[in-house]
């Protein structure tokens, strides 16, 4: 896709989501939630990682940063805060991060490959979510050992079942108050099926044939960026996956777009309104502050959200979110 196409591409997704005399997408006036990418370090090299994460990543969160989101967090008041990586537990500050975030009475979402509980000194870890009793998100592409593995490196489906037989033995996925979520993505360029479909299909298929439970499924539309955006151009593919997400752009997804509702803090403290713009350095722009060190609170509130055409992958279908299917 050329320049002048991708320029046409955000003017439009921009006039798309519109609202009265506005031109272009706002965050709403008051945050929920703040996602931290605390190191893209990572014991998995995944196909379709839009950060690029691998064990040959440096880039690492320090603790000066982690304390000026706990800073932020509190003047923000926000309901949660979401860790991510990279694996975010190769973090050496991770463990004192997630026990001050809870010591405020703060949620915590752990984004995890679930594999990196079966590397040495990663042994304590499942005990360490239960005490402080963290959200678990845990990325399984399909309940198919072929799909997971084609995506993710070989063994990685059955590495994931062991780690998921762990969790449960302490009650995630079992108890109220120890949610595990699992992630679906496809495996190309399409969309994700119904959301209450496939989780039907994922309880019933890993109880089945492992005994394994959980608590939601989250389906989540590749993005076309990052490796999934290098497999695309080289399978001349990245022209006919935009059409078909602008093609299933859905208006009801605007409203709970996560870029909305939260804000993205990455390992050196710059501010993005997501996760994916976060993987294409867009930090935040117009009059919103664009780095957690000279941070008014207030510009991050009813801010106009930096778009791009990879905008239209939440908005298509059912739309698609770090939680999941939006409506």
């Amino acid at each position: 896709m050329s320049n002048s196409m991708e320029e046409t591409v955000v003017d439009t997704f921009d006039e798309q989501v519109s609202v009265g005399d506005d031109f272009g997408l706002y965050a709403a006036d008051k945050l929920s939630t703040l996602q931290v990418n605390i190191g893209l370090i990572c014991n998995l090299t995944c196909r379709h990682c839009h950060v690029n994460s691998s064990p040959k990543r440096k880039e690492e969160m320090h603790w000066d940063t982690m304390e000026s989101i706990l800073n932020l967090a509190d003047s923000l008041d926000v309901e949660a805060i979401d860790i991510t990586g990279g694996a975010p537990e190769m973090n050496p500050q991770f463990k004192r991060f997630v026990s001050a975030i809870r010591a405020k009475g703060i949620n915590v979402i752990i984004r995890t490959n679930l594999t990196i509980h079966l590397e040495p000194g990663y042994e304590d870890f499942i005990e360490f979510f239960a005490q402080e009793q963290v959200q678990l998100v845990a990325s399984l592409p399909c309940y198919l050992e072929e799909n997971v593995d084609k995506q993710r490196g070989e063994g990685v489906y059955y590495e994931s079942i062991d780690v998921i037989k762990k969790l449960n033995a302490v009650g995630y996925g079992v108890k109220p108050e120890l949610p595990l979520n699992l992630v679906y993505n496809p495996g190309g360029p399409s969309l994700p099926p119904n959301q209450a479909s496939l989780e039907d299909d994922y309880h019933r298929e890993l109880e089945e044939r492992f005994g394994i439970v959980f608590t939601h499924l989250n389906t989540i539309t590749n993005v076309p960026i990052g490796r999934f955006k290098t497999d695309l151009r080289r399978d001349k593919q990245l022209d006919g996956y935009m059409d078909t997400l602008r093609g299933a752009y859905n208006q009801d997804t605007v409203e709970p777009l996560m870029c909305r509702h939260q804000v993205s803090i990455a390992w050196d403290g710059t501010l993005y309104d997501c996760d994916f713009n976060l993987a294409l350095r867009m930090s935040t722009g117009y009059e919103a502050s664009s780095h957690i060190d000279n941070l008014d609170p207030q510009s991050l509130l009813n801010r106009r959200i930096v778009t791009g055409p990879h905008c239209y992958a939440c908005t298509a279908g059912s739309g698609s979110s770090c939680g999941g299917a939006l409506v």
